[in-house]
């Protein structure tokens, strides 16, 4: 594995604040939701950024590479065009599943992966067929959890670390995420620190979140708190990171705001730069464009090094390169253990989303929040993916009261759009909004938007009493 290019400090690209970014003194890339945009057509403000050299990276959200499926080409694809049109150096996804197949069932959100065999097994194969399709490397990103999966097999650490030695993927190290899972998960941040192949990183991701109830929510729409950075200067304690990034993704703050956390990043990463020259540690060879991390020489490092089926020990500052050979026996992704994950994860998503029974041994206290947030997070994206339903039903709170309404027992299952659009038929199906006014511009809306005209009132009564039977 090649050493990673210096990124630097870095922020998430959004279009509410494209022009704060574009005026943020010492910036130096940005990172942009894949999903969100079009290489044919990129919104003008990043394409600036990239005219003035600013490096951007990708990250991705649907391929779901954590999921029982095998990744979707059209996926990969639509993920590889991208990067090559912002001449991308990686493209960076994350180590979860999003959707079921049977039956199908979308999310819409990033849930957790258990740590068991049969799905590290999924996920190696799975990132292998990732990595053969993609024109830059890959980095995954550990994610932030409400819940645990009963009967899980190993630790974040151990999870990660065979991850990057079966594959050689690298690793995007989220450090909210580790704080979130430390509050929700019991989980130790430097224990995953010193376990995971720090030689693999890719970059660091900040944000911000919010605690309520015991449970810490990571909802990018808060400022950065200072425990936060504490694990960020616990990581570069440890290694130099290539990239830093802020992460925002709603409530965006004054321009100020924005520029003050990046500073309080980057004071911690120089901070740590200026530590290790002034104990006399060896600096990171290599030159100021790579970043390299450092021998292994803690005793979970050395471990990894000397274990027998590592093979020899890396070299310092390069992470294990994939073997290009079969996996081990008993090591691959057998259909058998597909099947499996893929029932696990359909019976849990089923209940997140469908309202089914939760499985056995979930806490379902944790359960029930997760539907809160699944619930309310549809909710949120569907009004940014369709701004005038809110408006059409009278404000913000009676449209969030009609949707949930709506979405209790109806899973998304072809992404928010769709959803949108299904919102409506089914308001139009019961005479709503009671306001003759506000349907027709519901009814408006939708023949717009759905190419057909909305079902007549005969229809509208069958499709209902059907439902009611059913």
């Amino acid at each position: 594995m090649k050493p990673m290019a210096h990124l630097g400090v870095g922020i998430g690209w959004r279009p509410e604040i494209a022009d704060a970014v574009a005026r943020l003194d010492g910036l130096d890339w940005v990172e942009v939701v894949a999903e969100n945009i079009c290489p044919g057509h990129l919104p003008e403000a990043l394409q600036r950024l990239r005219e003035r050299g600013t490096r951007i990276v990708p990250h991705g959200v649907s391929l779901g590479l954590g999921g029982a499926d095998r990744p979707d080409p059209q996926k990969l694809a639509a993920l590889g065009e991208r990067a090559v049109a912002l001449g991308a150096p990686l493209v960076t996804e994350h180590i979860a599943f999003v959707r079921a197949s049977s039956p199908v069932l979308e999310a819409g959100h990033l849930l957790p992966v258990p740590r068991t065999r049969d799905a590290l097994d999924v996920l190696c194969e799975n990132v292998r067929i990732a990595q053969d399709a993609l024109p830059v490397p890959l980095a995954l990103e550990n994610i932030a959890a409400l819940f645990s999966w009963p009967g899980e097999e190993m630790t974040e650490g151990q999870f990660l670390t065979e991850l990057v030695e079966r594959t050689g993927v690298r690793l995007l190290i989220d450090v909210a995420n580790l704080h979130t899972n430390r509050v929700n998960r019991g989980e130790d941040p430097a224990a995953v620190l010193d376990a995971i192949p720090l030689e693999a990183l890719a970059y660091v991701h900040v944000a911000g979140g919010v605690e309520r109830d015991g449970v810490w929510h990571d909802t990018h729409a808060h400022p950065v708190p200072p425990v936060v950075l504490d694990l960020l200067a616990e990581l570069r304690s440890r290694v130099e990171p290539a990239g830093v990034l802020l992460e925002r993704d709603d409530d965006f703050p004054p321009e100020a705001e924005l520029a003050g956390e990046l500073t309080a990043i980057r004071e911690v990463v120089t901070a740590g730069r200026t530590a290790a020259e002034g104990s006399g540690a060896r600096p990171d060879a290599g030159g100021p464009d790579t970043v390299r991390g450092p021998a292994p020489d803690t005793a979970a490092q050395a471990a990894r090094a000397a274990a027998p089926e590592s093979g020899a020990a890396p070299e310092p500052g390069s992470a294990p390169e994939p073997d290009s050979g079969p996996e081990p026996e008993g090591r691959g992704a057998g259909e058998a253990a597909r099947t499996r994950v893929a029932l696990g994860q359909a019976a849990l998503l089923s209940a997140l989303v469908a309202g089914t029974p939760v499985p056995e041994g979930f806490d379902r206290a944790r359960i029930r929040v997760q539907v809160r947030a699944l619930a309310a997070k549809r909710a949120d994206v569907v009004a940014k993916v369709a701004p005038e339903l809110p408006g059409i039903l009278g404000g913000p709170d009676p449209y969030r009261k009609a949707f949930l309404a709506y979405a209790k027992g109806r899973p998304m299952t072809a992404g928010y759009r769709r959803d949108a659009l299904d919102f409506a038929e089914h308001l139009l199906i019961q005479d709503l909004p009671a306001d003759p006014a506000a349907r027709r511009r519901l009814t408006a809306w939708w023949r717009e938007r759905a190419g057909a005209r909305p079902p007549r009132r005969i229809v509208r009564w069958a499709r209902t009493l059907a439902g009611r039977a059913a």
